[in-house]
């Protein structure tokens, strides 16, 4: 297991960890991060008729072990056992939550990863049900916006994120803007 204070000042300084193939752990800061500015999440209007057709329940927290799990289950995963034992570890001091999307009793999608202060890193996600992580990617953008976070670390920029309005900035640019959301004083829950 990564000591959950090691982990911790890895984020507070630009580092994420991933595993590897060999069941070991490679640590990145990448020299191109991506990030979703709050100010301007972009939701589809086919995701935004949907949601608001309430088929799919967002709630926190509620089942952090199985979004883990289940983004650890994912083709090509880098969710190591390691991996997965830190995070539950950060979940139960408070650092880690998940974002899950629930079809009546059925956990569908969901999402995970890190609130430091005004900042969120976002490990993971998943669905089992399409569209579910989309959902609940706009509901963590929502949430945090409304508890006043300004910065969502996607790690990379993907196509898939850059939908939602994901960009990608310099880690010069990344770092000023680390530095000023861990001067906010934010909660991810009450």
């Amino acid at each position: 297991m990564i000591p959950s204070h090691v982990l911790l000042a890895a984020y507070r300084t630009g580092i994420f960890p991933m595993g590897n193939r060999e069941g070991g752990l490679d640590w990145y800061s990448p020299l191109r991060r991506g990030i979703i500015p709050l100010d301007r999440v972009h939701v589809p209007k086919r995701l935004a008729r949907l949601m608001h057709r309430n088929r799919f329940t967002v709630r926190i927290d509620e089942a952090f072990e199985d979004v883990v799990a289940s983004c650890a289950a994912q083709e090509d995963s880098w969710i190591t056992p390691e991996i997965i034992e830190s995070y539950v570890e950060l979940f139960r001091l408070g650092y880690a939550h998940s974002v899950e999307t629930w079809e009546g009793k059925r956990l569908v999608g969901g999402l995970y990863g890190v609130s430091l202060r005004g900042a969120f890193f976002g490990e993971s996600m998943f669905n089992k049900v399409t569209d579910a992580s989309k959902v609940a990617l706009v509901a963590l953008a929502d949430r945090l916006q409304a508890r006043g976070y300004t910065l969502l670390d996607t790690q990379w920029l993907t196509e898939h994120l850059a939908r939602f309005g994901a960009i990608e900035i310099t880690r010069e640019d990344y770092m000023r803007r680390l530095e000023e959301s861990l001067t906010h004083n934010c909660h991810f829950v009450d």
